[in-house]
């Protein structure tokens, strides 16, 4: 139960596990600063509004062809597309929170 003696929920349940888990393999939690958190909502504005730029010339692109197989090509290459981003944003959150 949590402090209040109200039952804690599945995801209170989850952090505390987590939270011991970091602490029995020596993980420190630290606080962001600031200017951390600015970059780091920066960055995920700035990959939000590459994947949606990205979303409207793929939609603007589908409406174009009429070919299944390029049709498939195009959702092959948005999808490769997306994931970079996503892979490229986590990459450079994971740097800001450790402050290089």
């Amino acid at each position: 139960m949590s402090d209040d003696g109200a039952p804690k929920s599945a995801y209170e349940l989850a952090m505390e596990r987590l939270r011991k888990k970091d602490a029995e393999s020596g993980v420190e939690p630290r606080e962001l600063t600031e200017a951390q958190r600015a970059a780091l909502a920066e960055a995920r504005n700035f990959y939000d509004a590459k994947i949606a730029e990205r979303e409207v010339l793929h939609q603007s692109a589908v409406r174009k062809v009429p070919d299944p197989e390029a049709l498939a090509a195009l959702e092959r290459d948005y999808r490769r597309d997306r994931e970079r981003l996503a892979s490229e944003r986590d990459a450079k959150m994971e740097r800001i929170r450790r402050g290089q």
